[in-house]
């Protein structure tokens, strides 16, 4: 029996779990920065699976500005152990600069996907309702309209149509291609 058919697996699952993890933390932290109502009950739900290791971490690492930098330190932390473990049961090894940059280019690229699926999740809720009762479209909208405003800003509305979640989305997009490759050649530099 081939060694990866227990290996590919346990990769999958740490992989996933990890992931949806980090992603509850950087979603926390997004909502915090823009200031979110955390009554909804779908933040309410962030900050349930993310309070236990954060509460400890607070006491150490102090928060700059509105920035909850003991976030960003635990999804650094974790995504890093993950790539670590991934990539110790793939058989390979890299240089700690390049285990850290491949961490920063996924955390970056998560950064940028949460903009992108929450700005097309709005733009989809919209054509449904028009109104922000639901929780889900509350958290949307305290999500993304901080960057379909400036947007809105550069394009205003034409004729009724609000370009801005186009705009913002290739914005997004242009931010990918032109942060992640520099990223991308100083991990192969390092490793």
């Amino acid at each position: 029996m081939d060694s990866t058919y227990m290996t590919n697996p346990v990769i999958f699952l740490i992989d996933t779990l990890i992931s949806l993890y980090v992603l509850a933390i950087l979603l926390r932290f997004l909502l915090q920065w823009v200031n979110a109502d955390f009554y909804n009950p779908y933040i309410q739900l962030l900050v349930k699976i993310t309070h236990p290791p954060l509460k400890h971490m607070r006491r150490i690492i102090p928060s700059v500005g509105r920035a909850d930098t003991s976030c960003i330190i635990l999804a650094l932390t974790i995504q890093m152990s993950s790539n670590y473990a991934i990539l110790m049961l793939k058989g390979v090894s890299l240089s700690i600069t390049a285990l850290f940059l491949l961490t920063i280019s996924q955390l970056v690229s998560t950064f940028l996907n949460i903009f992108v699926f929450a700005i097309f999740a709005r733009a989809i809720l919209s054509w449904f309702s028009q109104g922000y009762s639901n929780p889900a479209a509350t958290l949307l909208y305290s999500l993304t309209e901080p960057l379909l405003r400036i947007c809105r800003r550069m394009i205003p509305v034409v004729s009724g149509i609000d370009l801005s979640p186009l705009i913002a989305i290739i914005a997004l997009q242009l931010a990918k291609m032109l942060i992640l490759p520099p990223i991308e050649q100083m991990i192969t530099l390092f490793s």
